[in-house]
């Protein structure tokens, strides 16, 4: 019998591995893009997801900041053109088609060392920094990814990267006290009569809803301060940053729907229902996109 041959995975099919395994909202919208912008996304997604297990699954902190520094060495090889790692490779050939700064990934990767520094913070200032590094700069990226003509359209992505973080800290408040942290800003917990041991007693009462309903709010209005300030000539190139925010705005209800109560379980939305949502928002927004496309070709022939 002949010997059976297997293709050599490469460093895209590595991050596409990565995406598709993970099970992330993200994943879905990125279905939706011409290749040569997918294979970019689905990289800086791999290159996230590899350094934020540093920190969620090294428990060791030296080990953690030791592969930390790795991580910020391999940044300076890929724009060297001389990456290591498969992430680096898929990201070299994603710097080279798409303005994605070196300094963008090294914020990334303070973001990830604040874990390492921090289980608390004093103020939604402190916190916002940290959600500015993990999520607000992944969404400049993004943007620059998708494609714009107006320079507003990097406002949108970084509210709508800060709407996404504060969405996955409401979710994921339990999942966070078990690694023993709380993004939830104290002076909000002061503000509600809430203390950290109530918190981490997993036990959920009617100040701790009242609290994490404030928490959902500020979601919210993250979430439309991004949709206000996206430009109607970018918002068809930016269809997966609106197919995300579907999704995570979905699970945020969701958490609504259930009375916050996040600390006895995680909401999750099944991969179905995020490729449903996903779809639908596509299709909505494509339709839309061509009534605005008639209408300024009407307009034009006057």
């Amino acid at each position: 019998m002949a010997p059976k041959h297997t293709r050599t995975m490469t460093p895209n099919d590595y991050c596409q591995n990565r995406a598709s395994k993970s099970g992330s909202s993200f994943y879905y919208s990125f279905l939706f893009l011409p290749a040569k912008q997918r294979q970019a996304i689905i990289a800086l997604y791999a290159f996230c997801r590899e350094v934020d297990d540093v920190v969620d699954e090294y428990t060791d902190e030296n080990l953690a900041r030791i592969k930390l520094a790795w991580w910020r060495e391999e940044v300076a090889r890929t724009f060297q053109g001389e990456p290591q790692h498969p992430v680096g490779k898929a990201l070299l050939e994603a710097t080279d088609n798409f303005n994605l700064p070196q300094e963008y990934f090294a914020e990334i990767i303070d973001g990830m060392e604040m874990d390492l520094n921090d289980t608390r913070y004093a103020t939604f200032k402190e916190l916002a920094l940290y959600c500015h590094r993990v999520a607000g700069v992944v969404g400049l990226m993004a943007a620059e990814i998708f494609g714009y003509e107006d320079r507003r359209t990097l406002d949108y992505a970084q509210s709508l990267g800060m709407a996404f973080q504060l969405t996955n800290i409401l979710r994921d408040v339990r999942e966070d006290c078990d690694r023993g942290r709380l993004y939830l800003p104290l002076e909000d917990l002061q503000r509600f009569n809430v203390s950290t041991e109530q918190i981490a007693s997993y036990t959920t009462t009617d100040n701790i809803r009242a609290l994490l309903a404030f928490e959902a709010q500020r979601a919210h209005d993250y979430y439309q301060k991004a949709f206000d300030e996206l430009p109607a000539c970018d918002r068809y190139r930016q269809l997966s940053g609106l197919i995300m925010a579907a999704i995570y705005k979905t699970t945020l209800q969701e958490i609504e729907n259930d009375h916050f109560n996040v600390l006895q379980h995680r909401i999750r939305l099944t991969p179905l229902r995020k490729l449903w949502i996903a779809w639908k928002t596509a299709r909505h927004e494509k339709k839309a996109h061509k009534q605005i496309q008639r209408r300024t070709k009407a307009a034009d022939s006057i």
